[in-house]
């Protein structure tokens, strides 16, 4: 196929990964790379949420779960941000602990609740004490960092943070996957990862289908449209306060300074 006739979704569009992680080799294979174990350790794993919620069209900013259970019960629920959202850290711990407590048959036993884990997918910079595009946290003793329970985890992965520099592990080759826009670049995750290659293949079929190409679109204008008036908001805000300072009499210099 000729170069500019090539079209491929974008891995990162809500939309187009939950088409790829209705493939369970495709679930099994990033699944194993986030949490960083074997994977034939999963068995199976089960996908609760198969449609995009009702509330799809007015998710501007791009967040998607993608809700599976796997073969020990584990609950994991998986998030894609696109736009900068300065509360993340409370919304992604406040649905790791809505899933705990939601879930069905615990017989009124603590004992019976079953691991959840939030991985979390931000297209931009969130942690500011690290450059680690992968980061993991629990639940700790301040002092002496032993662990208080296991029961809730969560990953981030921050996407602009990988670095050029290949670090041999399967979930930077997955990152790579999810950040790629040009065929040659689908090629490179693919070439050494049955997994990934499983998602470019997927990609490229769900591609073609004109019915999704269409949704696809649909929700990538959603998600332009979004930005673009956030960005126009922002930059209405500013020239008003700009305004407003020069006004009151404000120097320019210290506008400058402060704007």
């Amino acid at each position: 196929m000729a170069e500019q006739e090539y079209f491929i979704m974008s891995p990162k569009v809500d939309f187009a990964f939950k088409e790829i992680m209705n493939n369970e080799k495709v679930r099994k294979g990033f699944i194993s790379a986030v949490l960083n174990i074997p994977v034939t350790d999963i068995k199976k794993t089960v996908l609760k949420n198969a449609n995009l919620p009702k509330n799809h069209e007015d998710e501007k900013q791009g967040i998607l779960d993608v809700y599976l259970t796997m073969n020990d019960d584990t609950e994991i629920d998986i998030e894609i941000q696109l736009s900068y959202m300065t509360t993340w850290a409370e919304r992604s711990a406040f649905y790791v602990s809505k899933m705990l407590v939601e879930q069905p048959n615990i017989n009124k036993l603590y004992s019976n609740f079953k691991k959840c884990i939030g991985i979390n997918i931000l297209d931009f910079n969130f942690i500011k004490e690290t450059e680690r595009f992968h980061t993991i946290y629990h639940i700790r003793e301040d002092s002496e960092n032993f662990c208080y329970t296991d029961i809730m985890e969560w990953h981030l992965i921050e996407l602009p943070k990988l670095p050029k520099t290949e670090d041999g592990t399967d979930l930077y080759d997955w990152i790579k996957f999810l950040k790629a826009e040009k065929k040659e670049e689908f090629d490179m995750a693919a070439s050494n990862n049955e997994y990934i290659k499983e998602a470019v293949d997927t990609l490229e079929v769900i591609s073609q289908d004109e019915i999704k190409r269409m949704e696809y679109n649909a929700r990538q204008k959603a998600i332009w449209d979004y930005n673009t008036l956030m960005e126009e908001n922002y930059n209405r805000g500013r020239s008003d306060l700009l305004a407003r300072m020069a006004a009151d009499g404000v120097p320019e210099e210290i506008i400058r300074k402060y704007l």
